[in-house]
C-alpha cells in the first residue's frame, strides 16, 4: 500500500505499524515523533497503530549537533 511519508509517496506492507515504519526509516526510535494525518501519535501506541493506505505520515527525528 502507499502512504505519504514526509511529503513523498512511500510503499509499505499491509499491517505495517508506526513502530515498524520508524525502525525501517531511521533504524532507531530514540528521539523520534510520529504525526499521522495531522495528529500526534503517542509513543505508547506505535506498536499497535497500523497504517492504512493513503495516510499522511510525518516522522520527526531530533539530531544532535553544534
Amino acid at each position: 500500500m502507499t502512504i505519504e511519508l514526509n511529503g513523498q509517496p512511500h510503499e509499505v506492507d499491509d499491517g505495517t505499524s508506526i513502530a515498524e515504519l520508524i525502525m525501517s526509516v531511521t533504524g532507531s526510535a530514540r528521539g523520534s515523533a510520529a504525526v499521522v494525518d495531522g495528529e500526534i501519535v503517542p509513543r505508547s501506541s506505535w506498536a499497535s497503530y497500523e497504517l492504512r493506505d493513503g495516510q499522511s505520515v510525518e516522522l520527526i527525528t531530533a539530531i544532535q549537533g553544534g
